[in-house]
């Protein structure tokens, strides 16, 4: 059995079995919100540890996603559903103007660029107070399905975890691919990859478009799922916050952005009892994580169980 194959069917293991051990409803919406943090940290994970681009503004294309689901119907009266696709569309086409100029820039500098993008849409999230309600955020419309309508911490629990399968098919999928062996060439060297002919500017821009695309996702279920959205969707501590869930996990692991999203997400919970502690526990099981696992957690665990034979 091939790996991709290993890591979909534990993952799919993981999200059928875990209901069972539920307490109360409360644990399906932690969970829920688990699966849909980790698809935006999945695309992500395309764009760096894939193809090596450092973005700093990947909760820009989150809040576009989750504004889409709050817009559309209230601007261009469409069925809130709908507004799932239309938001990925935009944060694609946006993805593709906005990296035409910024992905000729490498290092530090791509890092600036890409924080500009995301403060800029967040300026404009909190600014207009007419369109989005400013600092106070929007309500989503709930939304309904063949007269069903679609609610609770259970059916989103499903919902989104069976959005996160999609997305981590695609995305080893596409790490398997000669388009990913070609984003793997440009991630250890640029200068390499065009000798060797890859077209290095059209890949970094195809691997930002999609990891827009998986944040948008996410953030429209994300609004769905809350029935409310504020500019903090799109803020520059949430893009943070991504950037730490795939490097904690493992840049070259696509399972790796998965564990990280559910270890940002599950210590927060768990480490209430600290109180005014509970941040500086978690900055310092976060060091202690990049001190002994440098290459991620599913990276560095991978490589201990391979060593313990010998």
């Amino acid at each position: 059995m091939s790996a991709r194959w290993a890591t979909l069917i534990i993952l799919a293991v993981i999200i059928g079995t875990i209901p069972w051990f539920f307490p109360s409803g409360f644990y399906f919406r932690v969970a829920a919100l688990i699966w849909v943090t980790a698809l935006a940290a999945v695309g992500l994970q395309i764009l760096m540890g894939q193809a090596g681009q450092v973005s700093l503004g990947h909760a820009g294309f989150v809040g576009i996603g989750a504004y889409t689901m709050a817009l559309g119907p209230k601007l261009l009266g469409l069925d809130v559903l709908l507004c799932l696709p239309l938001g990925a569309a935009i944060a694609g086409c946006v993805a593709f103007v906005v990296g035409r100029p910024i992905l000729r820039l490498k290092g530090h500098y791509l890092a600036v660029a890409t924080l500009g993008f995301g403060m800029l849409v967040t300026m404009v999230l909190v600014n207009e107070v007419a369109l989005t309600g400013g600092p106070d955020g929007i309500r989503i419309p709930r939304p309904e399905l063949l007269g069903w309508r679609i609610r609770g911490g259970e059916t989103f629990y499903w919902i989104t975890g069976g959005a996160l399968l999609i997305g981590v098919w695609i995305a080893l999928n596409l790490q398997a691919s000669p388009s990913g062996r070609a984003l793997a060439a440009l991630h250890d060297s640029e200068v390499a990859a065009r000798t060797v002919g890859i077209d290095v500017a059209a890949h970094k821009l195809r691997a930002f478009v999609i990891a827009a695309v998986y944040g948008s996702v996410a953030g429209g279920l994300l609004a769905l799922m809350n029935g409310f959205v504020t500019p903090d969707a799109a803020g520059f501590l949430a893009s943070i916050e991504y950037v730490t869930m795939v490097v904690i996990g493992g840049l070259a692991s696509v399972p790796g952005a998965v564990v990280g999203a559910a270890l940002l997400v599950l210590l927060p919970q768990t480490l209430t009892f600290l109180h005014e502690y509970e941040q500086a526990v978690i900055g310092l099981l976060i060091m202690l994580f990049m001190i002994f696992l440098r290459a991620g957690i599913v990276p560095g665990l991978a490589a201990l169980l391979r060593r313990r034979p010998a």
